[in-house]
């Protein structure tokens, strides 16, 4: 990411803290089905663990001076990361209707406008 090329040893034994910037924040819709691989009904590992591995499998080869806020956590289980499900009711519920004849439609515009 970043190497510092000025004496070093000045910084040793020092904590270096980072300023976050609003402007390069964003967030990863991480899926929940490596914690349920072997179709049990608990999940087998914790979503901390699940967050950081996909975090490191995704996101870090990509920008290397990425990081997780370790602030957000979910209030029910504590662990790192807000846990929520998507339900893509178009994809689930959604049945396909042609459309009516361009004929038809001219025909009920015309009964319409005049």
């Amino acid at each position: 990411a970043f190497e510092y090329k000025g004496n070093v040893k000045k910084w040793q034994g020092k904590v270096v803290t980072y300023k976050q910037d609003g402007d390069l924040r964003d967030n990863e819709n991480v899926p929940l089905k490596e914690a349920y691989l072997n179709g049990s009904a608990q999940p087998s590992i914790s979503t901390t663990q699940m967050v950081e591995n996909y975090f490191n499998r995704e996101v870090a080869p990509h920008v290397s001076d990425a990081w997780i806020n370790d602030t957000k956590r979910d209030d029910k289980d504590g662990e790192l990361g807000i846990v929520g499900y998507e339900i893509p009711f178009n994809r689930h519920f959604y049945e396909y209707q042609p459309p009516r004849d361009l004929a038809e439609i001219d025909e009920e515009l015309d009964a319409v406008s005049s």
